[in-house]
């Protein structure tokens, strides 16, 4: 069994025997039939990866990699807010017309900013940061800008990055460590998406910056199961796992701009079969 396994299936038996449930409340969430959508759900979960010992993939059930590399990508790199760049249409219900989601996401990551080392957007100091100044606190994104809330088509969930630099004694190397802010989370549809998605971002980000990774934590504020996932976690949680494949990211490539969806791949990945057609909320 993986690390990632293991977080996962107490996560979810911590939800489903101790979580409360918001059935009966006005909740805005809903299923494509009108009904509202309900959870049972956790506050404040907190995961720990230590991405030097293995990749935080699931087992359980395949998750797929460039496809979550790319959606990572889309934000990070790309920084649009267009369904039009991305491979994947798992973003297709929140685009308009134009496949434009509003000033989210990708949008908030290309706005610039004044610094005293000049103008800047957030990934580009988050780089210059871990560059020239790694030892600094102040090294984070958020795009939960309340300005602009009222301008995107869905609410950021996963919202900041806080990344923090530390020398692991006896090693020539600095060490990248994250924390991953999260509001919301439908933990069956994206828990191990997201997990997977910021793990390749810290990968990427350490070697553009000469490092080495290390830990991944994930705050959830608000872990929930939707009330038509929980048989579907319930089994989901028996089944038989696998040892952590191992991950592999392009050595050649030194541009964060540079990388693409084909740089990252997992070799020896035993999972068990996907779960067919889940519901989403909305």
């Amino acid at each position: 069994m993986s690390l990632a396994d293991r977080i996962f299936i107490d996560m979810c038996r911590d939800i489903l025997e101790n979580g409360t449930s918001t059935e009966g409340e006005k909740v805005r969430p809903h299923w494509p039939d009108g009904t509202a959508a309900y959870t049972v759900k956790k506050f404040g979960v907190v995961n720990r990866y230590d991405l030097s010992k293995e990749f935080p993939i699931l087992t359980l059930r395949k998750t797929a990699l460039k496809s979550a590399t790319d959606e990572m990508l889309w934000i990070w790199q790309k920084k649009s807010n267009n369904v039009k760049d991305l491979h994947s249409h798992i973003w297709d219900e929140w685009a308009d017309a134009d496949g434009s989601i509003g000033k989210a996401y990708g949008y908030q990551m290309g706005v610039k900013h004044r610094y005293k080392e000049g103008m800047m957007d957030q990934v580009d100091r988050v780089i210059y940061d871990l560059k020239n100044n790694p030892f600094s606190r102040r090294i984070m994104t958020n795009i939960y800008v309340h300005q602009d809330l009222s301008e995107m088509n869905l609410y950021p969930c996963a919202y900041s990055m806080t990344f923090n630099v530390t020398q692991k004694p006896g090693e020539s190397r600095l060490t990248l460590n994250a924390v991953l802010n999260q509001r919301s989370q439908d933990v069956l549809t994206a828990n191990n998406w997201n997990v997977v998605q910021y793990a390749v971002l810290m990968h990427m980000l350490a070697q553009v910056c000469g490092m080495q990774v290390g830990e991944l934590v994930h705050v959830i504020a608000d872990a929930h199961i939707y009330d038509r996932h929980i048989p579907l976690v319930r089994e989901l949680i028996t089944r038989e796992t696998y040892e952590a494949p191992k991950f592999l990211l392009n050595p050649d490539v030194h541009d964060f701009y540079q990388f693409t969806r084909q740089d990252v791949r997992v070799d020896n990945y035993m999972a068990g079969p996907q779960i067919e057609n889940i519901t989403v909320a909305i």
